[in-house]
């Protein structure tokens, strides 16, 4: 009597990939930009101003290779100048009126900054290399967005006054600009313009304060 011993190999069970053919892509961001103000004879920067914003687009691509989209979304930003214009508050008469004035390059002060927090709706046009397979690609991504001012705050200081107020009733509480996003997989270029004015009914000896926002930077997309 013959034993017959039969021997099944296993055979290694294939890997399954799933492909997301209707991926989206770069749906939260973040932005660190150098913030200044332009378009004002006499007004200068007088320290790094910083500028923080962060929030959510929803990509909707409108293509069948999904490079090229349209997104909107909703963020937060933190706006710092450093510059050289002196407020005061004026509470005689009726209601509090704002007075400014440039300070002069030898008077010595700590601080004297506008601090702005701003509630913002983008809205962008993307076009983007990127494939089902890879999140490393080059992306252009212009867009416009508009902005509603919810606080903000100046402070100036330095041996003799502590001056610090809030809700300047001269500020555009509404603002809107354009802006570009581009670069390669995490380093992206970022620069936006203001279109209007910070102030709406400021003035300097008797000339318009009409500062406008142009912020540059980098970018930082996260799915």
């Amino acid at each position: 009597m013959h034993s017959i011993w039969a021997q099944e190999e296993q055979k290694d069970k294939p890997e399954i990939q799933v492909v997301d053919s209707l991926y989206r892509e770069d749906q939260f961001y973040f932005t660190f930009t150098y913030d200044s103000a332009n378009k004002v004879e006499g007004l200068s920067q007088n320290k790094f101003s910083p500028g923080i914003s962060l929030g959510f687009l929803r990509d909707f691509p409108v293509n069948k290779a999904r490079t090229y989209a349209i997104a909107i979304g909703m963020g937060y930003n933190l706006s710092v100048f450093n510059h050289n214009v002196y407020q005061y508050a004026n509470t005689t008469g009726v209601g509090t009126s704002y007075q400014y004035e440039f300070i002069s390059s030898d008077t010595y002060y700590q601080k004297n900054k506008l601090t702005l927090h701003t509630i913002e709706l983008p809205i962008e046009f993307r076009w983007r290399a990127s494939t089902v397979g890879s999140h490393k690609f080059w992306r252009i991504y212009t867009g416009f967005k508009v902005g509603y001012v919810v606080s903000d705050r100046y402070r100036f200081q330095n041996d003799v006054q502590n001056v610090l107020f809030k809700n300047n009733s001269d500020l555009q509480r509404v603002q809107y600009g354009c802006y570009i996003s581009t670069g390669w997989n995490t380093w992206n270029f970022y620069a936006y313009y203001g279109l209007n004015s910070l102030y709406k009914n400021a003035t300097v000896s008797g000339k318009p304060l009409e500062p406008h926002s142009l912020n540059i930077g980098l970018q930082f997309y996260i799915l």
